[in-house]
């Protein structure tokens, strides 16, 4: 009888997610969250900052205005996230009320405290189709806090925008988008007519 050979003693290489989360835990000292094999990774927000989630178009927007003025953006599908301050996801529904959008239907939300996003792969890490990407990934071993929008004195530079400035632009521009999108499907609906 011949003994089955014996497997080496390497450990075999970690899942992606596990790459992953080690990556923002050491890198960026973020807390995570695996969900399960072959579930992506989540941040946690809240602790280390906040998420102001809008419509993709609608946030391509928002960085044009405020180009290079943000701190760390990424996008999933038709979704993109601007972090911000931990702490602002509460203030959002007052702030939008303070600025007069609080009668509107926005696509525009905050997560806060016990949320969760999609962690995008790191800067320089391979990613599927549809994945979380970073459009202006955190940079490892710097502090993100002092980059991200809040109120002032809060934490708000000279360098960022301050958080009113930015949901007040965020919310002009989400429903900006809402009235093309509404205005090109009523468009299409339309048949023609010639005279």
């Amino acid at each position: 009888m011949v003994p089955f050979p014996r497997m080496p003693s390497t450990p075999m290489p970690s899942p992606p997610e596990d790459g992953i989360a080690r990556w923002y835990e050491h890198e960026l000292g973020w807390a995570t969250a695996v969900s399960g094999a072959g579930l992506p990774v989540q941040l946690l927000t809240g602790l280390r900052f906040d998420v102001l989630e809008l419509p993709a178009d609608a946030g391509f927007a928002v960085l044009r205005r405020h180009a290079g003025l943000m701190g760390p953006v990424a996008l999933m599908g038709q979704r993109m996230r601007l972090l911000v301050a931990a702490g602002s996801a509460e203030e959002l529904p007052g702030l939008l009320d303070w600025l007069e959008w609080g009668g509107v239907a926005l696509d525009l939300r905050a997560l806060g405290a016990g949320g969760r996003m999609t962690a995008p792969s790191p800067p320089g890490w391979a990613h599927s189709q549809g994945a979380a990407i970073w459009l202006r990934p955190p940079e490892p071993r710097h502090e993100v806090e002092p980059t991200l929008p809040a109120f002032a004195g809060l934490g708000c530079r000279g360098e960022t925008p301050g958080l009113v400035r930015l949901v007040g632009t965020a919310a002009t521009e989400c429903h900006r988008a809402r009235l093309l999108r509404a205005n090109s499907a009523y468009a299409n609906a339309q048949p023609l007519a010639f005279s």
